[in-house]
């Protein structure tokens, strides 16, 4: 049996090329202060002699392991998971790899996963963290580089977020337009900030519309909370219902029709995301579209500037706009 081929080296590589050692290892390694017309020679010695540089080697000379961290409360929900995926792929591009933690909405596992993984990486991004503000400032510090999505504004940390105070106020305003005068909001977690800005929306909404009367149900975030509130929801006389996210309204729509309870004709839902299968229920659902994937890219975008000595910009608010569908019409007489 012959013996396998022999893989080149970077001796091979110097020796071809007729350069040093250590400037295959800065071409290799991105270095740019090498001559670009020698590096140019040096990478397609590489491609020809078939050379890649062995990653744990490259992560040693460099003093960096090229990947990087996020943590987030709950990966089955879709909106985190296009997040996710705005970060990964604008990862790979820069060659960075991308480690995912998932602390199921438990404070203290997200911020053991936070260190945890700090640790093994070059940088966290922490997608919608549910620790107290207090908790969060001190813990960004020993964090760094880090990166925060969907919170508000940071000393420490570049922050990449989306209006969802502005968005629910435009849904408020929809089912406003549409007559309904007495609304239900079913409530996600306390301890996410995009809830506490849809409460803020809803106050100023109370204010503003002196007819407006909006009744707060302790929900969740999840198929099984929309569905389990169905009749506490019914209870309200609300004749407009604003679901937390698409998931809790999915749950409720089901419930519903199993009720009996036709929408929009006797009442009017809406969801909050726009996840992919808003627009295949029944009544497709009005909704606020988030723009999740480019919150990632954008988060990325911050995290590779501060991993490259670059500066990123501070603070990014993004706009979702409503999407109107079939779940919401006039309400009823």
């Amino acid at each position: 049996m012959a013996d396998a081929p022999r893989k080149a080296t970077i001796t091979d590589v110097a020796r071809t090329a007729g350069v040093s050692l250590s400037t295959v290892s800065r071409v290799m390694n991105g270095n740019a202060t090498v001559d670009p017309q020698l590096a140019e020679r040096v990478r397609a010695t590489a491609v020809d002699l078939g050379y890649s540089a062995n990653p744990l080697a490259r992560s040693l000379v460099l003093g960096r392991t090229q990947t990087v961290a996020v943590v987030v409360p709950d990966l089955a929900n879709p909106t985190f998971q296009a997040i996710l995926r705005g970060i990964s792929r604008a990862a790979a591009s820069s060659g960075y790899h991308v480690l995912i933690a998932d602390s199921a909405e438990q404070v203290d596992e997200e911020r053991l996963l936070a260190v945890e993984t700090r640790r093994r990486t070059d940088g966290v991004i922490l997608c919608a963290p549910r620790m107290e503000q207090d908790q969060l400032e001190a813990l960004l510090p020993g964090l760094s580089p880090v990166v925060v999505v969907n919170r508000a504004r940071q000393d420490a940390a570049p922050v990449v977020t989306a209006d969802y105070r502005g968005a629910l106020a435009e849904l408020v305003e929809h089912l406003y337009s549409l007559g309904h005068r007495r609304l239900a909001f079913l409530a996600g977690v306390a301890r996410s900030a995009s809830n506490a800005a849809r409460l803020t929306a809803l106050a100023q909404a109370r204010s503003a519309l002196g007819d407006l009367e909006i009744v707060e149900v302790a929900c969740g975030v999840d198929f099984d909370s929309g569905s389990a509130v169905a009749d506490t929801v019914l209870a309200t006389g609300a004749t407009g219902i604003l679901a937390f996210n698409d998931l809790v309204a999915m749950g409720l729509l089901s419930a519903l029709a199993d009720r009996g309870v036709r929408v929009p004709e006797d009442v009017s839902v809406v969801g909050f995301d726009d996840i992919p299968f808003a627009r295949y229920t029944s009544p497709p659902l009005t909704t606020a579209a988030v723009p999740a994937a480019e919150l990632g890219e954008r988060a990325w975008r911050a995290m590779h500037a501060l991993l490259t000595g670059t500066e990123p910009e501070a603070f990014a608010i993004l706009a979702p706009h409503v999407a109107v569908r079939g779940s919401t019409s006039a309400a009823a007489s």
